[in-house]
């Protein structure tokens, strides 16, 4: 039978779709079932039901579909019944089945059945059971009902018969009338029924046929949850070609809050309205969402519209106090209201819209007047409540929407010092800025008193920055510089300049931030001592370095230490140190630079200052990272951001940089799986300045062949100049350039990134030497095509490109930016380099350069050996070539194994496309990889195949080897690709082949 088609990929759900699988197999056994699918409208029941009915007819299943229509009180008898007993009646295959049943006859004659007495109801009962018995034994059967809510009672009564009496659990009639067993054994039958859960009032006739089914043995209930953000973000993406902003889809994902179709919904007025994301609710949308609303009675309707203003939750008293209804009346509206799905009742006395959206629909539906109206009466009742902190947001926001300035005004300071005490910098900026707005528009004697425009942009600009909004901190700088005058306190304009260096700096406006700092120093002077001047040395130190004024940073850093210790400015003295340990060469990669970068970070720590202890812990993260030393990276990466976290930073530019290092870790480890999740869940919440963060993700993307993982990573380019987003960026398209074997444009990209990314200094960053070796991938498949078609020119000519990038990364990987070596990653992509340039200058007959090409390959292989197997693979496959055109075949046998044997566990499509060419060009098939025979599983990967070969979720698995779903998860992924199966049932199917599981014992064995 026809399944609903779809035109986007079948996205999460893949333990829901798994327990329909394992009910399905059950039924092909044998053991009829059936399953009530639950879920809010637009959840994604009918996505899955038609997933699950796809996987059923490609294991030839017959599928059968009948849908309930909402026809209001005079619905139509057996509806859905009616609709499958025609499909079948149009299908040639079942003609034979159903000429013997009356039942058919009957249903599709006049709707009614024939079933005026419970006589006649009884047969077609009985009849509608045999008709679905005797096509179950011609081949398996699977009955889908859609849309269980809007069932006619004779539907309701026909499904609780089968379920409960007939086909499932009763015995039946053969077609000769001798009774026959019914039940599951010899039931090759599954029936899903979907139903919308947030449609079942209280009284809704549904609910008890719904308590009376759950409670047979034979039928189970599943949930479908609103979606996890990451599936809807995927969900989004995929229905568009062009690549969305991250920002637009966080705002959709936000915003349709797990609901599928809410997202779509969304998307499409996205689209008709780029660029930005559309803010109203869609008309359309808005119309599905109030159907419900209007269905309820005036009073209901006038406390929804009243709990619409105070936002998506309110408070009991709060609503009480607001819409001044008596108590029975108020309790009368908010029963139907519940009852109806649209509010849910908290724990905490509070009410909730079940959904934003319905919340938006209703607030846009409410006149002008009336909102204005609503709001001054919150605002009223917030102001009698005092100044509690809790409500200074909400009174801010009801102030300002009823047009009262000063009251507004001052309830956004009140707002504001609360956000900064409970380290929330986003709401904190939000309510100065809000401030910082209503401030010319309020008269100067109804402003609160102790605060003015200079301080309150400084503490702004801070709260930016805090919050990653690193553009906007800038901005909101130079808007106090441009408010603080030349006459104004010197140490106040100090101030204001030496925050505005730090931020630019954040920006990477190098020369700007030192011409900043440089100023600021000047102001004040050195003598008398003062933290002012502290501060301002410690920027200019910073400020300095970047500039490549090396000796006058350290000048002024041994001075403003030797002061910071003297006025016991801890946290100055940390930054400081921090500072140091580059100016006087001790390295954050050595032993010694880390251990002052520990002792700076505990100094932060008691001083309290948690923007220079994360700047500690990222430079001994990122200094373990340079060493080599993967594991002490990921320890220190793991206490900074528990830190950030706590301190509410993790969105300021070190921790979203060690976010970005985490996930690096991750890739280059080689857990590729984790590696998504992280940009799929912990990254969602990344500032616009930390985009980049997804950069991994991004390359696994890449790796595995996503054709669009390009043009998310030239997205990362769009809007202000990023430098960590530039390099990126730069890095995935060099090596998507690779991937397509366009040695022009890999080129192009490496020099447009490279001249982006030097400093005002005219410093070559490290990774020059990252973007050369991916470049010289391409130059080196430039060359051998060359030299293969005959255009030796053509050859000498890339040979001659080659040759000038790789001497560009052995300079910078002998004298990078600091002056130092590079670590065991630099010197690991040094060798590559040298490697692709070996391959470039080898010949293709042999020769002494093939021996150089094999030997340069060889190191490069040993170099990546630190820890990235992805990169490692790479070159396995490089110098399987290279030891095949000097004829060492056996060894080149093993190296393309061993890449292939990478490239099937991580999913790496393309690299795996290469190496099977290699190995069919060079016959090197022979001797089985360890791909071909059984794949080497952990003890741990063996539990979790046992439990999946006998049909558990994921959750269940977690549940009985006690660890959480989500890790289970990734064991499940890890022996999929182990066994290169593409689903769960192929790899159990495997397993069975391999002899990895044995059968589980029968009961009479």
């Amino acid at each position: 039978m026809p399944t609903t088609s779809f035109t986007t990929p079948f996205i999460g759900r893949e333990d829901e779709l798994a327990r329909l699988t394992r009910v399905l197999d059950r039924a092909r056994a044998g053991e009829a079932r059936a399953v009530l699918v639950a879920g809010d409208a637009g959840v994604g029941k009918t996505r899955l039901l038609a997933e699950a009915a796809g996987h059923a007819a490609e294991a030839g299943t017959t599928v059968v579909t009948g849908h309930c229509v909402d026809l209001g009180d005079v619905g139509l008898p057996y509806l859905p019944f009616t609709e499958i007993v025609g499909v079948l009646a149009d299908d040639e295959r079942f003609s034979a089945a159903l000429a013997s049943h009356p039942v058919v006859d009957r249903l599709l004659g006049d709707g009614s059945g024939g079933a005026g007495d419970a006589g006649g109801r009884l047969q077609l009962f009985e009849g509608m059971a045999s008709l679905l018995t005797d096509l179950a034994e011609s081949a398996p059967l699977l009955l889908v009902l859609e849309d269980l809510h809007w069932a006619d009672q004779s539907s309701r009564d026909l499904l609780r018969f089968l379920l409960s009496r007939g086909i499932l659990q009763s015995r039946v009639r053969s077609r000769g009338g001798d009774p026959v067993a019914g039940g599951a054994p010899g039931q090759r039958l599954a029936v899903f029924a979907s139903y919308r859960a947030d449609d079942l009032h209280r009284r809704h006739p549904l609910r008890p046929l719904l308590a009376e089914l759950v409670r047979l043995p034979v039928v189970e209930r599943l949930e479908l949850r609103p979606m996890p953000d990451g599936e809807v973000a995927r969900l989004v993406r995929a229905q568009q070609i062009a690549p969305l902003p991250d920002a637009t889809v966080r705002r959709i994902v936000e915003r349709a809050e797990g609901n599928a179709f809410y997202a779509e919904e969304l998307l499409a007025a996205t689209s008709e309205t780029m660029p930005g994301a559309a803010s109203a609710v869609p008309s359309g949308l808005a119309d599905v969402l109030l159907i419900r609303f209007e269905q309820l009675a005036a009073t209901a309707q006038q406390v929804l519209r009243t709990a619409a203003v105070a936002g998506r939750r309110v408070e009991h008293d709060l609503l009480r106090d607001t819409v001044q209804l008596p108590e029975e009346e108020l309790e009368s509206a908010l029963r139907e209201a519940v009852g109806r799905q649209l509010l849910v009742p908290g724990d905490d006395d509070t009410y909730s819209f079940r959904h934003a959206l319905i919340r938006e629909a209703v607030y846009a539906d409410l006149l002008p007047g009336e909102r204005v109206r609503l709001h001054r009466a919150f605002a009223g009742v917030l102001a009698g409540r005092g100044h509690r902190a809790e409500s200074a947001a909400e009174r801010a926001h009801h102030s300002r929407e009823s047009h009262d300035l000063a009251d507004a005004l001052a309830a956004s300071l009140e707002a504001a010092d609360h956000a900064g005490r409970v380290r929330a910098p986003a709401e904190e900026l939000r309510h100065l800025e809000a401030a910082l707005d209503l401030w010319s528009a309020v008269p100067p004697d109804a402003r609160p008193e102790g605060f003015d425009t200079v301080t309150l942009t400084l503490r702004a600009s801070a709260a930016a920055a805090h919050a990653g909004e690193t553009h906007r901190a800038v901005s909101l700088t130079r808007s106090a510089l441009a408010r603080v005058g030349d006459d104004e306190d010197s140490e106040l304009a100090a101030r204001v300049r030496y925050t505005l260096a730090g931020n630019l700096m954040r920006i990477d406006n190098l020369a700007a931030a030192f011409t900043y700092s440089n100023e600021a120093l000047a102001m004040i002077p050195a003598d008398p001592p003062s933290r002012t001047w502290v501060w301002a040395a410690a920027t200019h130190v910073m400020a300095a370095t970047y500039m490549g004024e090396d000796e006058a940073a350290h000048r002024v850093a041994r001075k403003a230490l030797r002061i910071a210790e003297e006025l016991d400015v801890s946290d100055a003295q940390a930054d400081l140190l921090i500072s140091l340990v580059s100016l006087e060469g001790g390295s954050r990669r050595t032993p010694e630079g880390r251990a002052r970068l520990r002792e700076a970070r505990e100094l932060a720590r008691g001083a309290g200052n948690a923007s220079v202890e994360m700047r500690a812990l990222f430079n001994l993260s990122i200094g373990s990272h340079e060493s080599g030393d993967l594991d002490e990276c990921l320890t220190w990466l793991t206490e900074g951001l528990e830190r950030a976290g706590r301190a509410g930073l993790l969105s300021s530019p070190y921790p979203v940089e060690m976010r970005y290092l985490r996930s690096l870790m991750l890739y280059t480890l080689g857990q590729w799986d984790e590696c998504l999740r992280a940009a799929e869940t912990e990254l969602v919440g990344l500032p616009t300045a930390g985009r980049y963060a997804i950069g991994p993700a991004l390359s696994v993307a890449l790796a595995r062949g996503d054709r669009h993982a390009a043009e998310r990573a030239r997205a990362l380019l769009d809007g202000p100049f990023d430098w960590m987003a530039t390099l990126v960026a730069g890095l995935l398209l060099t090596d998507a350039a690779v991937q397509r074997h366009d040695a022009e444009e890999a080129l192009a990209q490496f020099r447009t990134t490279l001249a982006a990314l030097i400093d005002d200094a005219g410093t070559t960053p490290h990774v020059a030497v990252r973007l050369a070796a991916l470049a010289l991938t391409a130059i080196g498949d430039a060359v051998v095509e060359s030299r293969r078609t005959g255009d030796e020119e053509g050859g000498d000519r890339w040979t001659e490109t080659g040759t000038e990038l790789v001497e560009l990364a052995r300079i910078t990987a002998n004298k990078g930016e600091d002056d130092t070596p590079q670590g065991p990653e630099g010197l690991a992509w040094l060798a590559r380099a040298e490697a692709e340039w070996a391959r470039a200058c080898a010949r293709p007959d042999g020769g002494p350069g093939v021996e150089l090409s094999v030997g340069a390959w060889e190191k490069a292989v040993a170099a990546f050996g630190y820890g990235d197997i992805y990169e490692q693979a790479r070159c396995q496959l490089r110098l399987a070539e290279a030891l095949l055109v000097a004829e060492r075949r056996e060894e080149a046998a093993a190296q393309a194994r061993a890449a292939r044997d990478t490239a099937v566990r991580l999913g790496a499509v393309p690299l795996l496309d290469e190496v099977e060419r290699l190995i069919r060009r060079g016959r090197l098939a022979q001797t089985p990889s360890t791909a071909e025979r059984a794949p080497v599983l952990t003890a741990r990967e063996n539990d979790v195949l046992l439990l999946l070969s006998r049909g558990r979720t994921n959750r269940q698995i977690g549940e009985e080897l006690f660890i959480s779903g989500k890790t289970a998860s990734v064991h499940v992924s890890n022996i999929l690709a182990k066994l290169g199966a593409a689903s769960r049932t192929e790899a159990v199917a495997i397993a069975y082949r391999e002899g990895l599981v044995e059968p589980e014992p029968s009961a009479s064995g």
